[in-house]
């Protein structure tokens, strides 16, 4: 009897280190999962794919993008799709926004969102207690959240409260990650330091260690080993850092000011004033860039055409900066311990709809220089995110896998297919695929699917575990 997939993958450099796997396989996909990897398969199938030459790895699982209407948007999703991402998590939100967006413009995406604590828009005021966080997780998790996200460096909390969202995702299981940064403490090697220390031992995904590391308070290199050291010394909080040149902040001015303390900061840097006169003359000089959609994706821009955008939108629009010096962004992503473990737990891009989805681009430049290994790269890009999120049936290829797989030309440092669980999204240049599901957590799996969405359940409790 001749066997029948879905697809058939054949011919591919298979890389999959959870497996013990970096050897030439065929790969059969079927009801969205993995359904047979071995060295040839007998067997037809609707699609098949002849990926010699070309290094299939488990789908990226970038751990840190914005596809909300505050920060991203919804082109966010054709972005990831076309860097070669399968799963995603929107590290802002609101819910409700990356529920909408990913019905309109899912391309077949797995989703998760961890919602923002924000003064005046989530949460009444800068020092809210356990009560007004309890209320906030919950309508959070409500929603279709799988927890919490503490914006330290753009709407500062004070120290206090930023311990107590800590301990109260904890409490309940829930996500939380942080933007280090608090009323007391920047969003610098200082503001990580605190980070370490008001995370009192609860599980924490700490975001892009690089943004600790541009020099603010000592110079870049000293702040990147320092920065490895409190990882070092905190091993219960999860990382990810990126690679890209630009920052991204909100270009939003309230009040004649920037709502953003890391976008005062960037003009500060710059030689420009902190008000809105002065985010004008940054953008048309061209120091700060404007995130501008352009068919479908973003670009950064500047002078006369950024600055009408800025203004047509009322200043409420992407903005970014050229804010990470080079060594620390290197060393974080390369850095390994003692015991050969990864000193930093993931690489991530703080990309969807900010212009800087550059995992397979500038990740795999470090494996052409052998700094990384290409086994290193699969797990930083997709075994540890995924077990970081609580998703044991993505980052690697096993049989009952799900079938997220993301394949590679080494040469030309691109994505050229990758499917979502046996659904086709990125297929050459072109973007092929639709719908999507968000990954939720119980409490939200009636919201979401009300919304029109597919969803993906996890557990509270499950997440933020060790991937090493």
């Amino acid at each position: 009897m001749i066997e029948r997939y879905d697809v058939l993958l054949r011919n591919g450099t298979v890389v999959d280190p959870a497996n013990g796997l970096h050897e030439i396989r065929d790969i059969a996909l079927r009801n969205g999962t993995i359904a047979e990897v071995a060295p040839t398969i007998a067997g037809e199938a609707r699609r098949e794919h002849d990926l010699a030459g070309l290094v299939v790895m488990p789908g990226i699982v970038d751990m840190h993008v914005h596809l909300s209407p505050f920060l991203g948007g919804g082109c966010g999703h054709r972005m990831l799709a076309r860097a070669g991402v399968t799963t995603a998590l929107d590290t802002a939100g609101p819910i409700e926004g990356v529920v909408d967006l990913a019905v309109r413009h899912g391309c077949g995406l797995s989703v998760a969102c961890v919602n923002y604590l924000r003064p005046e828009h989530t949460i009444a005021s800068a020092d809210p207690g356990r009560d007004d966080i309890d209320e906030a997780l919950s309508h959070a998790l409500g929603q279709g959240a799988i927890g919490l996200k503490l914006l330290g460096g753009h709407y500062p909390l004070t120290a206090e409260a930023t311990a107590r969202a800590i301990e109260a995702a904890a409490g309940c299981g829930a996500y939380v990650a942080f933007h280090a940064g608090t009323q007391s403490a920047g969003s610098n090697i200082e503001g990580m330091r605190e980070a370490c220390e008001l995370s009192a031992g609860h599980p924490l995904h700490l975001a892009h260690i690089n943004s600790y590391c541009r020099g603010q308070i000592r110079d870049a290199v000293s702040e990147g080993e320092e920065a490895l050291a409190l990882l070092a010394a905190h091993p219960h909080i999860r990382s990810e850092s990126y690679l890209a040149p630009f920052n991204g902040v909100s270009g939003e001015c309230i009040d004649g000011v920037p709502g953003s303390r890391l976008a005062a900061f960037g003009l500060e840097r710059g030689g420009y004033p902190a008000t809105s006169e002065g985010m004008a003359e940054a953008i048309l000089a061209g120091w700060a860039l404007v995130n501008l959609e352009r068919g479908g994706i973003v670009d950064l821009v500047g002078g006369p055409e950024g600055l009408a955008a800025w203004r047509t939108c009322g200043s409420n629009i992407g903005i970014s900066f050229r804010a990470n010096p080079p060594e620390p962004r290197l060393r974080l992503v390369t850095a390994t311990r003692d015991d050969g473990r990864y000193a930093v737990d993931a690489l991530a891009t703080d990309g969807g709809g900010i212009p800087r989805n550059d995992i397979v681009a500038r990740g795999l430049a470090l494996v052409h220089l052998d700094a990384l290994s290409l086994e290193g790269f699969v797990r930083k890009a997709s075994l540890h995110p995924a077990k970081i999120l609580g998703l044991h049936d993505k980052g690697h290829l096993g049989v009952g896998a799900d079938a997220d797989i993301t394949v590679l030309d080494l040469e030309r440092r691109r994505p050229v297919l990758t499917y979502a669980h046996g659904q086709r999204l990125l297929d050459g240049d072109d973007v092929v695929g639709s719908g999507g599901r968000l990954i939720t957590t119980p409490m939200g799996e009636a919201a979401v699917r009300a919304a029109g969405l597919d969803t993906l359940v996890i557990q509270p409790g499950t997440m933020l575990k060790t991937p090493q």
